[in-house]
């Protein structure tokens, strides 16, 4: 079960290191480490040549000031049966992907991932979990339409599922939230085991994100769910109607259910949409 791990940058020299290191020191040993450059103009490619492990590659590319792209440069390139993300400013615990491929194993889903500490600028403190109270271990269509809780930098998934996934949009509507329309697709083709404790530390900071310029994130579900419906289209021969049934009624009964005003708009657009594929 040999791992590839994806680490997208963008002028992290002051960070790059730890989300490295945080890699070579898992105590399971990953196959290969891609840094996806994003045009950096900063000294972040000698930080990475300084420390010369045969595993790390890097990937060169023109700025495009999206997430989505240098992604999805590495996940093209990956040689790895399993396919990992993490950004560059975050880091892993060294028991993530051994805890994992574990859990992998005896769920027997293609993909995981995990609760994070969650770090603010204000706030380093490292045990703040970024979800409270989970009890959930498997995480399906219908959660995932009601929030969002896959960070990438704890998702995991077998690398069979690229093709079909067709990897994150590269989309300026979806500069801040195109992770989340790539795991709609994902809980599309699988249950994604998830891990309540913390594997990873998460640093949240917003000044230093392009949240800062997308603050509106939470109004783009609409455009999630536009990219969405347009995926399943192009995917309707090979996702079979089955899988478009067991959408259906998941969207179904969430319209049925309770929730903010909101999440009910959003959930009858989709059943709109659905019904004409």
């Amino acid at each position: 079960m040999d791992v590839s791990v994806i680490i997208p940058t963008w002028n992290r020299a002051s960070t790059i290191t730890r989300a490295i290191l945080s890699v070579l020191n898992q105590t399971k040993d990953v196959k290969e480490i891609i840094i996806c450059d994003d045009g950096s103009t900063d000294n972040t490619l000698d930080i990475v040549r300084d420390i010369a492990d045969p595993r790390i590659r890097w990937l060169s590319g023109i700025h495009s000031g999206l997430p989505a792209v240098p992604r999805n440069r590495g996940l093209f390139e990956a040689k790895g049966e399993w396919i990992a993300f993490l950004d560059s400013d975050d880091e892993w615990l060294p028991r993530k992907i051994e805890s994992q491929l574990a859990l992998i194993s005896k769920t027997k889903n293609l993909a995981a991932c995990s609760n994070a500490f969650r770090i603010t600028a204000n706030n380093q403190d490292f045990s703040n979990s970024y979800f409270d109270n989970d009890t959930v271990l498997l995480l399906d269509l219908k959660q995932l339409l009601k929030i969002n809780k896959v960070i990438c930098s704890s998702a995991l998934f077998h690398s069979s599922l690229i093709s079909k996934l067709e990897g994150f949009p590269e989309n300026h509507n979806l500069r801040a939230i195109e992770d989340y329309a790539l795991w709609l697709r994902l809980a599309c083709l699988t249950p994604i085991a998830y891990h309540p404790a913390p594997l990873l530390r998460y640093y949240d900071d917003p000044s230093n994100s392009i949240r800062k310029e997308d603050s509106n994130a939470g109004l783009q579900k609409n455009q999630v769910l536009s990219d969405f419906h347009a995926w399943r289209s192009r995917k309707s021969e090979t996702l079979g109607p089955l899988t478009k049934l067991n959408i259906w009624n998941t969207l179904n009964q969430l319209e049925k259910g309770r929730g903010s005003a909101q999440l009910h708009f959003f959930i009858k657009k989709a059943l709109n949409l659905i019904n004409h594929l």
